[in-house]
């Protein structure tokens, strides 16, 4: 049994979860669910440690179809906000649309496939209209892969990257490191603590510790990932959002918890 050794902020937010219905997938998708993940288990799972509000990441198996994820979020406006799956081709209009319904940014989930990316520099369109509407990108990366994904995109867009950024070395000389550490002094950059169990073996709580004195606690998100696609039988939510407090301590919980995801995703 894991414990939070503090009372439960009616304020917190998880800001990394997916919910999917068993056997919807895209035509081609690497990954089909073979279970639901239903957004009434989700909301039970976290409103009982104490977290009462969250982010629905569209998972990328679902593609550009992002109806299931709006129609969430139009029934909550008050718990969810959404980050969406979209093509470089997508209209302002619908993305103004998105934005007025709780939609906060768009994701690149290019694990397990090319990292070079030339219709996203191309994109210009997408980018203009994220900064009129105040969005962040949100990129996840195989291991080391961010910096070459990076030099690919714009270098003023806000950024938050998935699952620790999964740097090659806990260290801050890796290139990943220093990547973000130069990004975060020209742009607002967030990193998520979160899918530990994603990191190839590197250590979640050295590296929690790395990002908390390279970027400073106000640039750190959690994230519960549930439910943990490929790792499900992790998928403890108690214990999940137990390892935050053990990385950062209790001194940090409620910037992490609580302020940054407010700013960031206006709640």
């Amino acid at each position: 049994m894991y414990t939070m050794n503090l009372t439960p902020s009616k304020q917190w937010v998880d800001t990394h979860f997916h919910v999917f219905n068993a056997g919807m997938a895209v035509e081609g998708a690497r990954y089909v669910p073979q279970y639901t993940a239903a957004l009434q288990e989700w909301m039970a799972l976290a409103q009982g440690v104490g977290v009462s509000r969250g982010v629905w990441v569209q998972p990328s198996f679902l593609g550009t179809d992002n109806s299931l994820m709006l129609r969430a979020l139009d029934e909550h406006p008050d718990v969810l906000r959404g980050v969406a799956v979209v093509a470089t081709d997508v209209h302002p209009d619908e993305l103004k649309a998105m934005d007025e319904r709780g939609v906060r940014g768009i994701r690149l989930n290019l694990v397990g496939i090319d990292h070079e990316i030339p219709e996203w520099t191309r994109a210009e369109r997408v980018w203009q209209s994220m900064h009129d509407l105040g969005w962040h990108l949100e990129v996840h990366t195989d291991p080391g892969g961010l910096p070459k994904v990076l030099a690919q995109l714009p270098t003023d867009m806000p950024l938050v990257v998935d699952h620790m950024a999964k740097p090659s070395e806990v260290k801050a000389r890796d290139v990943t490191v220093q990547a973000l550490s130069h990004r975060a002094h020209r742009v607002p950059t967030h990193v998520k603590l979160s899918g530990a169990y994603r990191l190839g073996g590197v250590s979640a709580a050295s590296l929690a510790d790395l990002w908390l004195h390279e970027l400073g606690p106000q640039a750190l998100l959690w994230g519960s990932d549930w439910p943990c696609t490929n790792h499900e039988h992790l998928a403890n939510y108690e214990a999940l959002l137990a390892s935050v407090q053990t990385w950062i301590g209790a001194q940090h919980l409620d910037t992490v918890l609580n302020h940054n995801p407010e700013r960031l995703f206006g709640f």
